[in-house]
């Protein structure tokens, strides 16, 4: 069976101020009742597909990996604690690691924990529709169909099909974050897909390609593992050992350089919430345009972005195209195209912990 391997890690910088390094985007319900970790879980909940998943976070959002794990009854799930941040490519070594010393043959699908997605099932779909190609020793990614001509994320320019597997290709070649100009013309020209960060792929496979590519990460990653502590669920793996690994993304230390890489083409309704105005792209609208969450008052308001929280009450006259978030004794008001620029918030608060 497949291994759901979830990253949990990042702090969500442009969704502050409900986002923050100790309660981080992936443990709030912004989308939804459930936080989007629940959301990431349960995309793998059928035990008749899915193995145990494995978490793999740092040691300060262990209490919310296991609460929220708690709170959707999944007893057998193992935390991987990583000492510090690497990035990808060595959080999904050392999974890679834990799955190969239950399973010599393990298949793992690597999730991010703060992405969503409103049709599951053709996401399983492609899931099913890659195996063989995986069983056969591709690493899988998935590219999702792009709506529209998107700077922020990389792409994925799909090759030839494979005449064995239907519907999956090869990678022809992966495409850093464009400018508006090269997004229009892929988007034109077909056959491109957003690189959402989600792989499927054999572990031996993928360790294989990293010792062949980046043997410092694999060396220290193999070597953190082999001298890893359990604690009830809990996996730490030795902390030397794996600071001495190198921080890349599995994007550059794997996937770029891979021999046998194919993508599975995928509309699943995906977002990865990379901002307030994502989450206006998401949300339920009035019909002027408004989400409005919580208490909240909008009069001659249109395509507004209106969060009311813990019992705060928001009220807007004659606004259009802005976000207004409440949190706590924080109030966060911005245009809606500029959303992304919440992260200079973070910084300067950072430079200036007296404010």
């Amino acid at each position: 069976m497949i291994i759901p391997i979830i990253l949990s890690g990042g702090s969500g910088t442009r969704l502050w101020p409900v986002s923050t390094n100790s309660a981080p985007k992936q443990f709030q319900p912004l989308t939804g009742k459930d936080s989007m970790f629940l959301q990431t879980l349960d995309r793998a909940v059928d035990r008749s597909r899915f193995a145990a998943p494995m978490i793999v976070c740092g040691p300060a959002h262990v209490a919310h990996v296991e609460a929220d794990l708690l709170a959707a009854g999944v007893a057998d799930a193992r935390i991987v604690v990583e000492p510090a941040a690497r990035n990808t490519a060595p959080a999904i070594a050392l999974a890679a690691c834990a799955a190969l010393a239950d399973d010599p043959d393990a298949t793992i699908l690597v999730m991010p924990a703060d992405h969503v997605m409103t049709d599951v099932p053709a996401f399983l779909s492609a899931i099913e529709a890659a195996m063989p190609a995986v069983e056969a020793g591709a690493l899988a990614t998935f590219g999702i169909a792009p709506s529209h001509p998107e700077t922020g994320y990389g792409y994925i320019a799909a090759g030839a099909p494979l005449a064995a597997t239907p519907g999956i290709f090869e990678v022809r070649r992966f495409v850093e974050k464009p400018p508006r100009d090269n997004a229009e013309a892929m988007l034109a020209q077909g056959g491109h897909y957003w690189n959402a960060g989600i792989f499927l792929m054999r572990a031996d496979r993928f360790l294989a390609e990293l010792e062949r590519q980046q043997p410092a990460i694999a060396a220290s990653c193999s070597a953190a593992m082999a001298k890893a502590q359990q604690d009830g669920v809990r996996i730490h793996p030795e902390t030397d050992a794996f600071l001495s690994s190198p921080s890349d993304s599995i994007d550059y230390a794997v996937m770029e350089g891979a021999e046998q890489v194919v993508v599975a083409p995928v509309d699943p309704g995906w977002s990865d919430v990379g901002g307030w105005a994502a989450l206006h792209e998401l949300g339920d609208k009035d019909e002027s345009g408004n989400v409005r969450i919580g208490n909240v008052i909008a009069i001659d308001a249109a395509n507004n972005y209106l969060r009311a929280c813990e019992g705060k009450r928001v009220a807007v006259v004659g606004v259009s195209d802005i976000i207004v978030v409440t949190h706590g004794d924080d109030i966060l008001i911005i245009p809606r195209e500029r959303a992304q620029e919440v992260k200079a918030i973070v910084e300067y608060m950072a430079a200036n912990p007296s404010r």
